[in-house]
């Protein structure tokens, strides 16, 4: 009888064991991790390190949201009808799309095409033209052109003094209410350079991502790339940012120089920054002066539309050997570039202003 007894104990303890290991396995609740804060730079891990330096510019929530005022504002320009957004807008990658020219105050049309804004913070040089060397002298370069904006820097601080809410916005970002161009400036450079663009389905194929697949077509397409047009259209930014003459012919109602302009080097004629190509199927038209307005276009200028001239950049001498697939494998390539997560943003959104919680 004790025997069985014993025997009895012994399988409820065993019972009892597994009933606990049972209880052990059970599924922890799921507990959701932090959103990562919106207003923290952060480097994207197949991207270099910045060129600006951001210890010196500390992003905040304060700073970045008075930068993106001051970007939305037309009260920048002489006659408050010109805002930076006017020209560079979210949807096209903050480029002016469908318009061949900027449009400044008075309708007044410019020389030159839109470029989009993003990956400021890799740039070592701002403009067609690479005119501005630094990302916080960039905005007063469009603000004083009497072609864009047409203000002074002293009317547009005297504006900002005159407007409570800017006077409180400089004081949460800065610590009082002191309004000066060194504030205003760096203010814009934090919010332009938040604006990375790095998500793309190719950013997401280099990284190893889910969801960075390419088709067949558009692997051939980035081999062709690679091998064809990233000597100058670098990885991974798509751009080395240096002037070259890429052998367009000279539009002589423009007369746009370019680079020369700057330098009053001959040897710089006709060359312009070399644009990044990210987003690049939503910021046509294309080329400093928006000659082009689709990417085949583009693709057709390079395989057989060069012009040679004395400071056409060396590697476009015999022009690039591009068949009829070749150049539908790297639009189709070309297309991977554009970024969703980027385009639609809220942050980066003047209707985001003053209703982020």
């Amino acid at each position: 009888m004790n025997r069985r007894r014993n025997i009895l104990y012994s399988l409820l303890i065993m019972a009892a064991s597994f009933t606990s290991l049972l209880g052990g396995c059970s599924k922890d609740p799921e507990i959701p991790l932090p959103e990562p804060d919106p207003y923290v730079f952060r480097k994207p891990a197949n991207f270099p390190e910045p060129v600006y330096n951001f210890a010196n510019n500390a992003v905040t929530e304060a700073g970045f949201k008075l930068g993106r005022k001051l970007f939305y504002d037309p009260l920048l320009s002489r006659d408050n009808s010109t805002s930076c957004a006017s020209c560079h807008q979210q949807v096209s990658a903050f480029a002016h799309t469908e318009h061949q020219f900027s449009h400044g105050i008075n309708d007044l049309t410019g020389k030159r095409n839109a470029p989009g804004i993003f990956n400021a913070a890799w740039m070592p040089s701002f403009m067609w033209d690479a005119g501005i060397n630094h990302i916080e002298n960039q905005p007063s370069g469009p603000i004083t052109n009497p072609i864009e904006m047409d203000e002074s820097l002293p009317n547009v601080i005297a504006k900002l003094n005159a407007t409570p809410e800017y006077r409180a916005m400089f004081a949460q970002a800065f610590g009082d209410d002191t309004i000066n161009t060194q504030r205003m400036f760096r203010a814009m450079a934090q919010f332009m350079g938040m604006m990375v663009s790095a998500n793309s389905r190719y950013d997401k194929h280099v990284r190893g991502e889910a969801g960075g697949e390419l088709s067949p077509q558009e692997s051939n397409g980035l081999d062709l790339f690679r091998s064809k047009c990233a000597s100058c259209h670098t990885e991974p930014l798509l751009s080395d940012f240096i002037p070259r003459n890429n052998g367009l012919p000279v539009n002589m109602q423009l007369n746009d120089s370019g680079r020369a302009q700057i330098t009053q080097d001959p040897a710089d004629l006709y060359k312009f920054k070399t644009p990044s190509l990210r987003n690049i199927d939503l910021t046509y038209p294309y080329m400093h002066d928006g000659r082009f307005w689709t990417l085949e276009q583009v693709l057709d200028h390079y395989a057989s539309g060069i012009v040679a001239g004395p400071t056409l950049d060396p590697q476009l001498s015999a022009g690039i050997a591009l068949s009829a697939q070749d150049k539908a494998d790297i639009i189709a390539f070309l297309k991977t570039l554009t970024d969703p997560s980027f385009l639609h943003d809220h942050k980066f959104s003047e209707h985001a202003v003053g209703h982020e919680h």
